[in-house]
């Protein structure tokens, strides 16, 4: 840990904006942790001998969902710690390695959270959740953030009731439970952490370093693309190497090129650039938190959809998995959308007319086979990538026009 942490670990103007080797080291468990959540859902879907799913898609897929948001709790108010406090200080690499280790913790208790390890994964959720604001409110000692912490702590005490409590109790009041939690604390976050006695603060007037949280995003995007190659890979290598497992996993790997190619052109490569060119950075920066949230599920969801397929390429489908292989690209188109109005002002119609079009032929998709369905989400997706590629070939750069 570095030396100097007697003063406030505030950020200096002019040092610099990229992330420390612990915040990607830290990045690396959410590798794990998303493998976790695609493993819980494949878990619950996959067929049993009888040949019918034992689960119910709608609690199921609400409870992993659940997981998701909570890890994405986790990790998102670290990135945004990180870029308002030196992320160099040693009482911010506490914080970072306190949400490590809780992550991992996470990360492992997720298969089975809502049975034999609910008590593990909500102790690791609120110990990390407190211990952020809390080491940051001993560091701030008399500056004005404090109060912010302060009210964060109360929040986060108060919602690890129902954490703590709920993994006493059976699932579904359990999930009931944890649901409620979130629906707090995330309400809490976009209103300013507001505490009676305490007031609130406004997102608008915060200091935060536009570029570090810029690619603190652009870094979880990869990791959630690196999460659904995993997923196929590992998938496959199982074996056998039929020709339509074989297929499937090349599909697989082609969409996720192309949903790589589709954020990264251009949008994706300007954010940082957005952020800083706001009037409020962190108003966009919120903004883009809840685009690139929406994106994850999204590729979470593809994810999954890859693994169904290559394990049961021919096999008449069930309707939830055509749900992840079509919806999740849906979500992920939307999401984009909504990204490139954040970074340019005005949207693509490629977008939104992809994502149109496996909405329609969604009801088709329920009579064919995963492999087909997957290589139909594949080619409406390298439409949109070629539609991108058209668009830029022989025009300069787009710069970025936040309308925030």
């Amino acid at each position: 840990m570095t030396g100097g942490d007697g003063a406030a670990p505030l950020r200096r103007t002019g040092t610099a904006q990229r992330a420390t080797f612990l915040e990607l080291f830290f990045d690396l468990v959410y590798v794990f942790a998303l493998t976790r959540i695609s493993f819980r859902a494949f878990e619950d879907l996959a067929l049993e001998p009888g040949g019918t799913t034992g689960w119910s898609p709608v609690t199921g897929g609400v409870k992993t969902l659940l997981l998701l948001l909570a890890l994405w709790a986790v990790w998102q108010g670290t990135a945004w710690t990180t870029s308002r406090y030196d992320p160099h200080h040693s009482w911010l690499q506490l914080v970072v390695i306190t949400a490590l280790v809780g992550s991992m913790v996470m990360g492992v208790a997720i298969p089975r959270a809502f049975t034999s390890t609910g008590l593990a994964f909500a102790v690791a959720y609120v110990v990390t959740q407190v211990s952020r604001p809390g080491l940051l409110l001993l560091a701030l000692g008399s500056h004005e953030y404090r109060r912010l912490k302060l009210r964060m702590l109360i929040t986060f005490g108060a919602t690890g009731v129902l954490w703590l409590t709920g993994a006493f109790l059976s699932p579904t009041p359990r999930g009931l439970l944890w649901a409620l939690a979130l629906v707090v604390e995330y309400l809490a976050a976009r209103f300013g952490w507001p505490v009676p006695g305490l007031g609130r603060s406004r997102a608008s007037r915060w200091d935060v370093a536009g570029e570090h949280l810029a690619e603190r995003y652009q870094q979880f995007f990869l990791v959630a693309l690196g999460e659904t190659i995993l997923v196929g890979g590992l998938a496959y290598s199982t074996g056998p190497f039929d020709p339509a497992r074989t297929g499937a996993f090349a599909v697989a790997l082609v969409t996720s090129v192309l949903l790589w190619r589709i954020y990264v052109q251009r949008a994706g490569q300007v954010l940082a650039e957005a952020v800083v060119r706001s009037r409020h950075p962190s108003d966009t920066g919120r903004s883009a938190a809840d685009t690139h949230l929406a994106m994850v599920v999204g590729l979470v969801g593809t994810a999954i959809g890859y693994e169904l397929t290559i394990e049961h390429p021919l096999t008449s489908p069930e309707a939830a998995w055509v749900v992840l292989l079509v919806g999740g690209p849906v979500l992920f188109l939307l999401a984009r959308a909504r990204f490139e109005y954040e970074v340019f002002g005005r949207v693509s119609p490629s977008r939104w007319l992809a994502a149109a079009l496996l909405v329609v032929l969604f009801p088709l998709l329920l009579h064919v086979v995963p492999l087909v369905s997957a290589t139909v989400a594949a080619l409406v997706l390298g439409g949109v990538a070629a539609a991108d590629a058209r668009r830029a070939r022989g025009h300069p750069p787009e710069p970025a026009t936040p309308p925030l």
